[in-house]
């Protein structure tokens, strides 16, 4: 991944909330999962503002559905990881293993 591409720790954790919630992955729903997950207690902004950055990055793209009565007739908006996305998700597992593993790559040409 090149430099200023990588996800930032909150960034994964709401992209693998956004896959494990599937068709379930509205705002308050991704908040929730982090909380039950790791024990965090996070700001439905900091949420929002992160699926933002991550749209706007191309590794998540979201729909707007019809307004309800329960919601006071506001419109839920739910996400989907894109492929950019799930592939971001899977370099970061790759690069977090290899970390882990102590695993050594070739420095990329004119890199010390």
């Amino acid at each position: 991944m090149a430099k200023g591409n990588s996800l930032g720790e909150f960034e994964h954790l709401v992209l693998l909330a956004v896959l494990r919630l599937g068709t379930d992955a509205y705002g308050m729903r991704v908040r929730r999962e982090i909380a039950d997950r790791t024990g965090r207690d996070v700001s439905i902004g900091a949420v929002y503002a992160t699926l933002d950055r991550l749209a706007d990055k191309g590794l998540v793209t979201s729909t707007l559905h019809d307004p309800t009565p329960e919601r006071g007739g506001r419109a839920k908006r739910s996400f989907q990881l894109t492929g950019a996305g799930a592939e971001a998700v899977n370099r970061a597992r790759q690069d977090l293993a290899s970390m882990q593993e102590g695993q050594v790559f070739p420095h990329p040409r004119g890199a010390q």
